[in-house]
């Protein structure tokens, strides 16, 4: 008998981070599991080297059939007992093929805040034959009911991060060493996609009221996607391209974070951000928009500022006011270390998520292990 887990993600984002982690525990507390991910991406990269059982498989599509026939038939060749699928594509092709080799449980992980499709099929495919859908905060659980998700279907479970990475740095001065940045510089950092729900836009327009007011604070921008030309162009045209440095992906984020004075999201959706969650573990304030799962995570005057979404003079206003308020700056990052070790480790999210898996297996009498 065994576990089947489905990412068909390309890149490596906070739900393929998340969907390792819970593999990877899975895999330590003994369960026959299996890692169905994308061919040569991020995921099947650091799933292979951490010594997971991965099961390389090109998802093209959502209604890509080889696909399907050919997970369908690991699945009954495997006695898949249990499915779990961690973004959309995953939904459609694991759940066609899970149906094929009568998977007898099914889970689906949902991350994003935005609303299920209005048609027959999204709906069909979040609900029939599924039992359970793990939301990653109240606001994502809200955005399903409102769909029409039935409430017992929906189970709160928070993402978590793995501590490590960011309590083996002892250096704090990588960036300003590779960059060449002055001493006094204060660094502002946002890791995220370059999409528009990021809200890019934004913190660029705040960075032009940032550089009038204390041209010694630069933001540091780490992410690629769709916007990166249009997003340096605008940095030009505003005048703030001497303030704003664009660093692409990388993947060396905890050195990157320990070189922070502030985190800043400026999302204008979000399911929760697990960006955040990496900030708080690397001890640094942080400034982010109030919207979806982010209050979650960032409680205003403890952990953080939050201000309003689609506003860059409240977003320069906040971080100018840590800026100039370092003892309140280094409380909020002192604070937000304490709670993201308190509610938000990986052991405690994959913990829980295991703990749910064995209720409902134990209530239709189906053996995990």
């Amino acid at each position: 008998m065994s576990l089947f887990h489905i990412d068909a993600g390309k890149e490596w984002r906070g739900g393929q981070r998340q969907a390792f982690f819970l593999v990877k525990e899975l895999w330590k507390r003994g369960y026959a599991v299996h890692f169905v991910v994308q061919p040569d991406c991020p995921l099947h990269q650091k799933a292979s080297e951490a010594g997971l059982p991965v099961f390389p498989l090109r998802m093209k599509s959502e209604f890509d059939l080889g696909a399907i026939f050919r997970l369908g038939w690991e699945m009954k060749k495997r006695q898949c007992r249990l499915a779990h699928f961690h973004d959309a594509h995953g939904v459609a092709v694991g759940g066609t093929a899970a149906r094929r080799a009568h998977v007898p449980l099914r889970f689906i992980s949902r991350r994003v805040i935005f609303p299920l499709k209005r048609n027959s099929f999204s709906f069909r495919k979040y609900t029939k034959n599924v039992d359970a859908i793990i939301a990653i905060s109240d606001s994502v659980k809200k955005v399903l009911l409102d769909s029409g998700v039935p409430f017992s279907l929906i189970h709160v479970i928070p993402s978590g991060i793995d501590f490590s990475p960011f309590e083996e740095l002892t250096s704090r001065d990588f960036l300003r060493r590779e960059f060449s940045f002055a001493p006094d510089d204060y660094l502002v950092g946002i890791v995220a996609a370059l999409e528009d729900s990021k809200g890019h836009t934004d913190l660029i327009r705040a960075s032009r009221i940032l550089r009038e007011q204390a041209p010694k604070i630069k933001v540091i921008v780490v992410g690629k996607g769709p916007l990166e030309i249009k997003l340096d162009k605008q940095a030009r045209q505003m005048g703030v391209d001497d303030i704003v440095f664009f660093l692409g992906f990388r993947k060396d984020i905890p050195r990157l974070l320990a070189s922070l004075d502030l985190f800043v999201l400026s999302s204008h959706h979000e399911g929760l951000g697990t960006s955040l969650l990496d900030a708080m573990a690397s001890r640094l304030p942080i400034v982010a928009t109030q919207t979806g799962g982010i209050p979650d995570v960032v409680i205003h005057g403890e952990t953080g500022l939050l201000v309003p979404p689609h506003n860059p003079e409240a977003l320069a206003q906040s971080i100018l006011m840590l800026y100039c308020d370092r003892n309140l700056a280094v409380r909020l990052g002192q604070r937000g270390y304490e709670v993201v070790h308190q509610k938000f480790s990986a052991q405690a999210m994959a913990g829980k998520i295991i703990d749910l898996y064995e209720r409902v297996a134990s209530k239709k009498r189906i053996p995990l292990i």
